[in-house]
């Protein structure tokens, strides 16, 4: 099972937030499609032998690209590399783009699957992020989408600073609204929900407010108490709580995410966008003149990383821990050797003895306590030159 991944740098607006590669820019957006195109083409020999089985349009905002323009990447996908007979293939799209007519088209291509980036259904949070849609549309969308597609994943995220209130003491989001957030994602039957913490990243919009106190900073203690609200509501709805930031029900698992955190091949075409062999990982650059330019001139601008032993040990760890597969002790000997799963029980010891990771089955998994904690946990176990 491999996956390709198509990263789209454009986005209408710029959201507080985000850190990803993107340009608002839309001009060149014609160019880089047939750029993009021809990446497909130049690295097939990469997948010789393999079958692809997830194709994910991410970014930026792919559904800022016409559905002629998706579907021609689409087609260039199935030319050259071989698809299996039921792929997932998704499209991230923000609620603006979704008109009802929009979806109605999509929903003849082969996307078969949406992420779409609601973030929150209240008008104060989606100001202070500077999302480029509104309360209505978010709601909106889902009506129309619930009604074409079966497979739908959409993005909430929590522990945002409040801005509708004045004082340091108001200025987080409520339990209560953070709740009926979830109620509110609930209602309109959606089977995957991805939910992230606001983080604060350097060189942001939000850093800077932040920083001249217009808007108070997301405290870690809010964050992990709706980190918690959030995982008791899902499960109580039969979600699976199968990645730290990803719950689904039992068929809807993200098959594009988990072949990453499960260690499988992957592609990923465009400016900025990360691929991983088995061996070595590749990232293109994060500039979409130096992209054009490079794969115009008929070579990959990317740059290439060859793992170690100790690089893939760090890798199996962080990842296993933030799912429901967790870290075989087993395969931490046999892949690794010996002294690293003797290092690994050593370092481990305290987390066991604080109740923040458990052993079943030969299998290290992080408790309920210990998954709002587990990059840091995660990080105490990995060996570092």
């Amino acid at each position: 099972m491999s996956g390709i991944y198509i990263h789209i740098p454009f986005c209408k607006q710029a959201c507080h937030y985000c850190d990803f590669h993107f340009s608002t820019s839309m001009k060149k957006k014609e160019e880089m499609v047939l750029a993009i195109a021809k990446e497909i083409q130049m690295r097939k020999s990469e997948f010789k032998n393999e079958i692809v089985e997830t194709i994910y349009f991410g970014g930026g905002t792919p559904s800022v690209l016409t559905s002629a323009e998706i579907n021609f990447l689409i087609a260039e996908v199935y030319k050259y590399y071989s698809v299996s007979d039921n792929p997932e293939i998704t499209l991230e799209a923000n609620p603006d783009d979704l008109s009802s007519e929009r979806i109605i088209e999509l929903s003849k291509s082969k996307i078969n699957r949406l992420s779409i980036g609601i973030q929150s259904f209240f008008e104060d949070d989606l100001q202070l992020m500077n999302r480029a849609h509104n309360s209505a549309e978010a709601r909106k969308c889902l009506e129309v989408a619930t009604q074409y597609f079966d497979n739908i994943s959409l993005d909430l995220i929590y522990g945002i600073p409040d801005s509708s209130q004045n004082g340091e003491q108001a200025q987080q989001m409520s339990n209560e609204k953070w709740k009926q957030n979830i109620e509110t994602a609930l209602s309109f039957g959606i089977p995957h929900i991805s939910s992230y913490a606001l983080t604060v990243e350097p060189k942001t919009a939000l850093n800077k407010l932040i920083q001249t106190g217009k808007i108070a900073a997301p405290k870690d203690d809010v964050a992990q108490e709706h980190f918690a609200i959030l995982i008791e509501m899902l499960e109580a709805n039969d979600f699976i709580h199968y990645e730290l930031s990803n719950f689904g029900k039992s068929t809807y698992f993200s098959r594009n995410n988990s072949a990453y955190w499960l260690g499988k091949k992957y592609i990923g075409i465009g400016p900025s966008a990360h691929s991983y062999d088995g061996v070595s990982r590749s990232w293109n650059v994060s500039n979409n003149a130096l992209y054009l330019k490079s794969i115009q001139e008929g070579k990959i601008p990317n740059e290439i990383e060859i793992l170690s032993v100790m690089d893939r040990y760090n890798e199996y760890v962080m990842t296993g821990l933030r799912t429901i597969w967790g870290v075989s002790l087993d395969r931490i000997e046999s892949e690794f050797g010996s002294g690293y799963l003797e290092y690994l029980n050593n370092q481990s010891r305290k987390f066991l003895d604080d109740d923040l990771l458990f052993i079943e089955n030969g299998i290290l998994k992080p408790t309920k306590k210990g998954k709002f904690l587990t990059d840091g946990i995660a990080s105490d176990l990995f060996i570092v030159n």
